[in-house]
């Protein structure tokens, strides 16, 4: 062996090892974090994947602390707005069908949309993209709610239809479930079918989401989490959440495991759900929200040392985390049953595996 190979072996040799050592110190590091977390750090389940195999499922706390029954890996979550995310691939799947259009008034498809000013002026591009104007009529007609009153997605509009808009359509940035409620709309007049159906058939079924459901409020379900406010971290003791829920709409509430968010994000990124060209475009920044860019339905955060898509789902007696490290083909699910301030609970979780795996600085 001459000097020039046996150089270049030992220089291959050493980055192999250093890779390695990487992985291993990674793995070592997520193993030890989850192996410390404790239930009264955190209630609900945790999967972490790399490269579109599962790595690590935890489950922690309890999903009915009144009957003290644990969670387990299988237990079903209360998810809010990751639900968007399903909407969103609804839409632009009958998109890619020539079915609709993004840039036409929502009148095209909803000709007796009750308010003029939005079935006129509103596009589904400023629908998807939180660009509307529309209110999320979750937090701002809370009041009015009755949450057993819901069974279908026309029966959520009259909460909001006569609402004054935000701002003027295509102008501002303003989280809204009532846009994706009347994209839910559109999904049914477009495809003939329920908007449950359309899901079911044209989304779970795909992407092998079988656990993923819209019960309602007052259903009895087997393996379902109860969720538990602390009003975000104000209140020590906690109370049931039920008050604050309704049936899913097109805007949040579905309930899922974290094997099927995970099987959703793996068909969604392998092109199973979309084509190449729709993923990337649902992918693609639209528009600067609160804190990261947005997608189509999705939040593109650029604030770490690699990108993170995905999105979370946050309300009373909920935190949910869907995140996708783009570089380093992480997937990393968060589910949980008891809402949090921002320094316990999920955002904790959260926050390890972002720093973990994304390095925060």
């Amino acid at each position: 062996m001459n000097f020039k190979h046996f150089f270049f072996c030992t220089i291959l040799f050493l980055c192999l090892f250093s890779c390695s050592t990487d992985k291993v110190e990674k793995k070592s590091e997520t193993t030890t974090f989850l192996d410390n977390l404790k239930s009264d750090d955190f209630s609900g389940t945790i999967l972490v994947a790399k490269n579109d195999k599962i790595l690590e499922q935890r489950a922690y706390g309890l999903s009915s602390i009144e009957f003290d029954i644990k969670n387990n890996i299988e237990t079903k979550f209360n998810i809010a707005s990751i639900t968007k995310m399903f909407t969103s691939v609804a839409t632009l799947q009958l998109y890619e069908q020539n079915k609709i259009k993004l840039n036409v008034p929502i009148g095209t498809y909803l000709p007796d949309y009750p308010n003029k000013l939005v079935r006129d002026s509103v596009t589904i591009h400023q629908l998807l993209s939180h660009t509307s104007g529309l209110d999320n009529f979750y937090v701002a007609n809370e009041n009015e709610m009755k949450n057993l009153e819901y069974k279908s997605v026309s029966e959520f509009v009259p909460i909001f239809a006569k609402d004054t808009l935000l701002s003027k359509p295509g102008t501002k940035y303003n989280y809204s479930a009532s846009g994706f409620v009347v994209l839910g709309l559109i999904i049914e007049e477009v495809s003939g079918q329920s908007y449950y159906d359309y899901l079911r058939e044209n989304i779970f079924e795909i992407a092998e989401m079988r656990q993923t459901t819209e019960i309602e409020v007052d259903s009895i379900v087997k393996n379902k989490a109860s969720g538990y406010t602390s009003m975000f971290g104000e209140n020590k003791i906690l109370k049931r959440n039920d008050y604050y829920l309704t049936k899913a709409s097109p805007g949040g509430f579905y309930y899922s495991t974290a094997k099927d968010l995970f099987n959703f994000s793996k068909a969604l990124r392998n092109y199973n759900l979309l084509n190449e060209t729709t993923t990337k475009l649902m992918f693609e920044p639209k528009t600067k929200g609160y804190n990261t860019f947005i997608g189509y339905g999705i939040d593109i955060d650029q604030r770490y040392n690699q990108t993170i898509i995905g999105h979370s789902g946050g309300w009373y007696g909920i935190h949910c985390e869907l995140m996708d490290f783009m570089e380093d083909n992480y997937t990393v699910v968060i589910l949980s049953n008891i809402d949090d301030g921002g320094k316990k609970g999920a955002s904790k979780v959260a926050d390890f595996f972002k720093a973990q795996i994304a390095d925060k600085e």
